[in-house]
């Protein structure tokens, strides 16, 4: 897709989400609270299409309740962007017309591989060199090609860089370029990385393209040792990590965020206050001490 920008106009906020709104991961364990939350407590709501794709009966007729109450987005699990087999073009098909169905605002996808001969189940690191940065992003718009419509890549979490010609800051830049997509920053992730990888986080946001960034997701993660910190998704965001989404809310002006929490669910009344942080510093008020406590 060399010389196409499927950009319409420069303001990077994807359509129906304003910059101040607040999100939450779609998880079945969820449903109930998210049926019953009241006007105000989420703004939008994110879910893995392929979690749901091609689901009836039941749990798909409340899929269809939500997605007419809330603005939908997505986030892959399964594209395997930077991989080394053909893209799935037919998987690539129904996440279009599942995008298209439920009206959703911004698809993404991890800037990492999951396939090799089949599936993974993880999501693995990409070596940052100039070959990597070639390939991921001629799959990038490729898939943009088939689904007509920008996507947002992660920066992922990793534990180990196969190689590294280049820093994560360059490549991401590099891939962001080539590609002309977009950036799902996950300050969580950045993190994560800062501190298994011995960077400043503060100096990577810092670094990066403002008109490239359509979302934020924060999320708690464990730690696992010096030195090593796990993405878990499984507890509560921590202060450091706040003030890292404040830090990206000031370096870049608001920008839509979302929560994300996969197990090890609270009663719905924690989340809520986590989300009541996120509005808070979205709206450039200061943090609340304590929060992740």
């Amino acid at each position: 897709m060399p010389g196409t920008d499927l950009r319409s106009g420069v303001n990077p906020i994807p359509p129906s989400l304003p910059a101040t709104a607040v999100g939450l991961g779609l998880r079945r364990g969820l449903l109930d609270d998210l049926e019953q939350a009241l006007p105000g407590d989420v703004d939008f709501l994110e879910c893995a299409p392929e979690n749901w794709i091609g689901l009836g009966g039941a749990l798909g007729e409340r899929l269809r309740g939500l997605s007419a109450r809330y603005p939908l987005t997505c986030h892959g699990l399964s594209l395997s962007l930077g991989g080394s087999a053909p893209l799935d073009l037919a998987f690539v098909d129904q996440v279009r017309r599942f995008l298209d169905t439920h009206h959703v605002a911004l698809y993404s996808e991890h800037l990492s591989y999951c396939s090799d001969d089949g599936h993974l189940y993880d999501l693995l690191p990409l070596p940052f060199t100039d070959e990597a940065v070639r390939h991921a992003s001629s799959r990038i718009r490729q898939v943009q090609d088939r689904l007509g419509r920008r996507i947002a890549v992660e920066n992922v979490s990793t534990y180990l860089t196969p190689h590294a010609a280049m820093s994560e800051l360059a490549f991401t830049r590099a891939v962001l370029d080539e590609a002309d997509c977009d950036l799902l920053l996950d300050v969580n992730n950045v993190y994560v990385n800062a501190g298994n990888h011995g960077y400043d986080p503060v100096a990577f946001i810092d670094g990066l393209p403002a008109a490239r960034i359509v979302c934020l997701h924060v999320a708690g993660h464990h730690d696992e040792a010096d030195g090593l910190r796990i993405d878990t998704h499984g507890s509560a965001v921590i202060d450091p990590v706040w003030a890292l989404l404040a830090h990206a809310r000031n370096r870049f002006g608001p920008r839509p965020a979302l929560l994300e929490r996969d197990f090890n669910l609270p009663p719905f009344a924690e989340l809520r206050g986590e989300l009541q942080q996120m509005r808070r510093i979205l709206a450039g008020q200061p943090l609340l001490p304590g929060a992740a406590a």
